[in-house]
C-alpha cells in the first residue's frame, strides 16, 4: 500500500506570477451569504474549487467536476439538510424492509447487537470518507481511493466492484417495487411485466442529471417510506395476528436468543451489512456538496434518523409478529393494511431505485468525461453519454432482478459479496493511509488495531455471508413451488 503523500497539495487561483494562493473571501470583501440561491457564486474552499473569469463570465473550476457554467448542469449545489436526506435515502429504503426478519432468524438481543455494531463501524467508515476527501480533495469516488492505495490495479478493482453494487441494489430495488405492485394489485398481472414496469420508472427518472435535482425526491422517497414503515409499526400492534400466522387464536413467539445455522446466521448478518451501506455513495453526496465542510453535521444527522428508525421498526414488528414476519417485512400487516403500506412505500422504492441506477450511471459518466468540456456543457456528446449510461445501468439492473427474484436472498448477497466491500476494507486501509507516518501514540496504535478490525471483519462478512446467501438462494429456486428466474408468480403472497 502506497503512503509517499498523506495529503493532496492545496489549490486555488493563482496570481500573474503563477504562485499559488488559497480563496480568501473575507481579504477581498466578498461576501458569500449575499449569492443568489441555487447559483454556481457559492463559497469556494481552498483545495476543491477556484474561480475562473473570462470576460463577463464568471465560473467554477472544480477539481472533480473541472469548469462548471452557469449554462449548464451545477454539480456543487447540494446544502448540508439536502445532503443528510440523501444519506438517509441511500440507506433507508431497501434494507429496512429486512431487519425484522434478520431479528428472527438470530433472535432479538443478538439481532440488535449485529444492528448497533453494524451501524457504529459503517459510521466510523462513513466519517473516514469526510476526513479522506478534506486531505484529497479530487477523490470523486472509490476507484480514486483504490489509485491512492493499490495503484492503476486498485482502481479497476474498486471501480468496477462500486459499480456491480450499485447495480445489484438497483436490481434489488425493481424487486422492491414488483413486490410492492403486486400487493397492491392482488396480482394484477405477471410479475415479470411489473419489474419492466419497475426497470422503466429506474430509467426515466435515474436520468436527472444532479443530485441538487433528485434532492427534493429524497425527501419525497424518505417520508413516503418513513411513512409506511411506521404505519406498519403501529398496525401490527393492533391488528389480532400477521397475515402470515395460521388460523385461531395467535400470541407471539419472539425469541430473546435463537439457534441458527452458520449458513443463516452469517446471511443475516449480511443483510444488516446491506441496510447500512449507503456508505459508497458518500463519496459522490460529498462531492456534490455546496460546502463540503458540513459534510460531518449531514452525516451525523442522518446515523441518528437511521439508528432510531432501524431499531424501533425492527424491534416492535419483531416484537407483535414473531417468526410470522415477513420479507419484505411491509407483508406482515392484515390483507387491507398490507396493501396500505405497499401503497405508501411505493413512491420511496421508485426514488430508492432512481436514486441506485443515477449514482451507478453517474459514477460511469464521470469517468468517461472527466477532463472533457463534455463533463459540463450540455452537447450532444454530454447527453448521448449520460443517457446511454442510465439506460444500461437499468438494464443490467433489470436482468439482475428477473434472474435473482427473491428479495431477502437477493439483499443477502449484495451485502456480503460487494456491500462489505464498499464499507469495510477501505475505510480501514484509507485511515491507515492517511496516518500511517503520524506519532506514535496510545491513541495511534489503538485506531491501528481498530482499522485492522475493520479490514478483517469485512474479509470475513464477505466470504462467510456469500457462502451462506449463495445456498439459500440455491435452495429457494430447488424448493418446490420456489421462485424461479422471469417467473409470472406472484412474489408478494397476495394470493
Amino acid at each position: 500500500m502506497a503512503t509517499k503523500d498523506t495529503k493532496d497539495p492545496e489549490k486555488g487561483v493563482r496570481d500573474d506570477g503563477g504562485e499559488a494562493h488559497s480563496l480568501n473571501f473575507a481579504s477581498s470583501g466578498f461576501d458569500p451569504s449575499e449569492t443568489r440561491r441555487g447559483s454556481i457564486y457559492q463559497v469556494i474552499p481552498a483545495g476543491q474549487r477556484r474561480m475562473s473569469l473570462q470576460g463577463r463570465r464568471i465560473s467554477v473550476v472544480d477539481d472533480i467536476f473541472g469548469e462548471i457554467k452557469e449554462d449548464g448542469p451545477n454539480y456543487r449545489n447540494v446544502g448540508w439538510l439536502g445532503t443528510a436526506i440523501l444519506m438517509v435515502k441511500t440507506q433507508i429504503g431497501l434494507g429496512v424492509l429486512s431487519i425484522p426478519q434478520v431479528l428472527d432468524t438470530l433472535g432479538m438481543g443478538p439481532g440488535l447487537v449485529v444492528v448497533i455494531s453494524i451501524g457504529v463501524i459503517t459510521t466510523w467508515s462513513n466519517y473516514v470518507i469526510g476526513v479522506f476527501k478534506k486531505n484529497h480533495p479530487s477523490v470523486y469516488g472509490i476507484d480514486d481511493v483504490g489509485y491512492k492505495l493499490f495503484g492503476r490495479a486498485g482502481r479497476e478493482f474498486f471501480y468496477v466492484v462500486f459499480v456491480l453494487f450499485w447495480i445489484f441494489v438497483a436490481g434489488a430495488g425493481m424487486l422492491g417495487i414488483s413486490i410492492s405492485l403486486n400487493a397492491i394489485s392482488t396480482h394484477g398481472t405477471c410479475t415479470a411485466v411489473f419489474v419492466v414496469v419497475a426497470a422503466i420508472i429506474g430509467f426515466v427518472l435515474g436520468s436527472i442529471q444532479t443530485l441538487h435535482e433528485v434532492s427534493w425526491l429524497a425527501w419525497v422517497g424518505a417520508t413516503s417510506i418513513l411513512t409506511a414503515i411506521f404505519t406498519l409499526t403501529v398496525a401490527v400492534g393492533v391488528q389480532d395476528k400477521p397475515a402470515a400466522a395460521p388460523p385461531g387464536p395467535f400470541k407471539s413467539n419472539w425469541k430473546g436468543v435463537n439457534d441458527p445455522s452458520f449458513e443463516a446466521a452469517i446471511s443475516a448478518c449480511s443483510s444488516i451489512v446491506f441496510a447500512w451501506a449507503g456508505t459508497p455513495a458518500f463519496f459522490q453526496i460529498a462531492s456534490e456538496m455546496r460546502v463540503p465542510e458540513d459534510y460531518t453535521k449531514s452525516l451525523l444527522l442522518c446515523q441518528s434518523i437511521v439508528a432510531t428508525t432501524y431499531i424501533v421498526i425492527g424491534v416492535v414488528v419483531y416484537y407483535y409478529c414473531g417468526s410470522f414476519v415477513a420479507s419484505p417485512a411491509l407483508g406482515s400487516a392484515g390483507v387491507l393494511l398490507k396493501k396500505v403500506c405497499y401503497g405508501l412505500a411505493l413512491p420511496g422504492l421508485c426514488v430508492s431505485t432512481l436514486l441506485f441506477v443515477h449514482i451507478a450511471a453517474k459514477y460511469v459518466f464521470v469517468r468517461m468525461l472527466r477532463g472533457s468540456y463534455h463533463l459540463t456543457d450540455p452537447t450532444f456528446r454530454h447527453w448521448a453519454t449520460w443517457l446511454g449510461c442510465t439506460f444500461a445501468t437499468t438494464i443490467v439492473s433489470y436482468i439482475i432482478a428477473s434472474a435473482i427474484p427473491v428479495f431477502g436472498s437477493l439483499v443477502s448477497l449484495i451485502g456480503a459479496l460487494l456491500g462489505t466491500l464498499m464499507c469495510f476494507q477501505p475505510m480501514g486501509a484509507m485511515w491507515l493511509y492517511d496516518n500511517w507516518r503520524s506519532k506514535r501514540t496510545v491513541k495511534w496504535y489503538a485506531m491501528v488495531a481498530w482499522s485492522s478490525f475493520v479490514i478483517v471483519s469485512g474479509f470475513f462478512l464477505m466470504i462467510g455471508g456469500t457462502y451462506g446467501s449463495v445456498i439459500d438462494i440455491k435452495n429457494s429456486l430447488a424448493a418446490n413451488g420456489g421462485s424461479s428466474p422471469w417467473t409470472c408468480a406472484d412474489n408478494s403472497n397476495s394470493t
